[in-house]
């Protein structure tokens, strides 16, 4: 038994990088099947909307707007997304925040072949995850503590606004996160993913813990603060300046 291909669309402005991924995905990920081009945001959203594809593969920036762009005007239809990214601090930590798929110019073979696996275990498991519409509110989002951060449990997903976490607790692999209603979440996450994503008002305070400072309720100089919901958190000595130069 023939197991159906995943219908795919690649939205790319440079045609040599459309050619590259095509052949890549001939070659590696056989279980891909490119259904359908398109070289900007303009040409992108109909043939989307006409296609309707289960995966695309978006190039973050573009003529005529961006992948968010896209995925706004196509928040009507449900499909993965791997994004396809020349390295931009700003749009990794967008991606990141949002737990997506993305690779990074030039693409590595095994890093796509780990997406598009990724992809297919998605769709095979019938995961109605809506990722993208998380993606375009977050980039909508001028705040950065009203972002929406997804979080990766050993059940599945859990989506939790930024403004909501209190505190970050490295635990070996994974981290646990302590929420402002009192719940606690397991992450498949190291501490330092969560150090890079999380803006401030999250500080790192000590190697296995990040807190947010609006929690801060008080701080003892024998090197520790206590939070509004009672935990006494250690300050070491390195992150110490940091975070009391953020206090005065």
């Amino acid at each position: 038994m023939t197991t159906a291909k995943i219908k795919s669309v690649i939205v790319e402005d440079e045609k040599a990088a459309r050619e590259v991924l095509k052949n890549y995905l001939s070659k590696y990920c056989p279980q891909v099947e490119v259904i359908g081009e398109a070289k900007n945001i303009k040409e992108a959203v109909p043939l989307l909307h006409e296609v309707q594809p289960q995966l695309v593969f978006l190039d973050v920036e573009m003529p005529f707007g961006n992948a968010f762009d896209v995925l706004e005007a196509c928040k009507d239809l449900r499909f993965e997304t791997i994004f396809v990214t020349a390295f931009s601090e700003y749009s990794l930590k967008a991606l990141n925040q949002s737990a997506a798929y993305y690779l990074l110019k030039p693409i590595s073979i095994e890093e796509l072949i780990v997406a598009v696996n990724k992809v297919q275990q998605q769709i095979a498991n019938h995961e109605i995850f809506d990722r993208n519409k998380i993606i375009v509110e977050n980039f909508r989002e001028t705040q950065p503590e009203k972002k929406q951060v997804i979080l990766p449990t050993l059940e599945g997903f859990e989506v939790v606004k930024m403004e909501d976490i209190v505190r970050l607790r490295g635990n070996g692999n994974f981290t646990d996160i302590y929420l402002s209603n009192g719940s606690k979440k397991m992450v498949c996450r190291f501490l330092k993913h969560f150090s890079e994503i999380l803006p401030y008002p999250f500080m790192r305070v000590h190697k296995s813990h990040i807190i947010n400072v609006n929690f801060v309720k008080s701080y003892n100089k024998g090197g520790f603060v206590t939070l509004f919901d009672g935990s006494e958190i250690e300050i070491s000595s390195t992150y110490k300046e940091e975070f009391l130069k953020k206090f005065k």
